[in-house]
C-alpha cells in the first residue's frame, strides 16, 4: 500500500475550516505527529454526554471510526480521563475537541 494520504496537520487543519464554515466550535486539545499522528475526536454532545471516537483504517487504507466504550455516552471527567489516557499512551496522538449536539464532525465526509 502506497501512503499518499495527507499529512495529519494538514487533514486536521482542513476539518477545523470545515467545523468554522458551519459555525461548529472545534478546537485542537492536543497536537500529534504532523505528517502522521492517528487522530482522536471528543464529541461535546451537551447534555447526551460525549462520544469518543478513534480513527482507524482497514485493511486497504480505508478510514474508518471506533468508538470508545461502546459508543456510550461519558461524562466530561470521563471522557477527559480517557483522553489523557490515551495521549500518554501516544504522544503523537491527535485531539480534537467539536461542540455539536448530534455529534456531527467533519471528518467523517473527507
Amino acid at each position: 500500500m502506497s501512503d499518499d494520504r495527507l499529512p495529519t496537520e494538514l487533514w486536521v487543519s482542513a476539518g477545523l475550516h470545515q467545523c468554522s464554515l458551519a459555525a461548529v466550535p472545534a478546537v485542537v486539545v492536543h497536537k500529534g505527529e504532523k505528517n502522521s499522528g492517528t487522530v482522536m475526536l471528543k464529541l461535546d454532545r451537551f447534555d447526551r454526554g460525549y462520544l469518543i471516537l478513534t480513527q482507524s483504517r482497514d485493511m486497504d487504507g480505508k478510514l474508518g471510526w471506533f468508538p470508545a466504550k461502546d459508543g456510550e455516552a461519558l461524562t466530561s471527567a470521563d471522557a477527559s480521563a480517557y483522553v489523557e489516557r490515551a495521549v500518554s499512551r501516544d504522544p503523537d496522538l491527535w485531539v480534537i475537541e467539536i461542540e455539536h449536539r448530534e455529534g456531527w464532525h467533519p471528518f467523517e465526509e473527507m
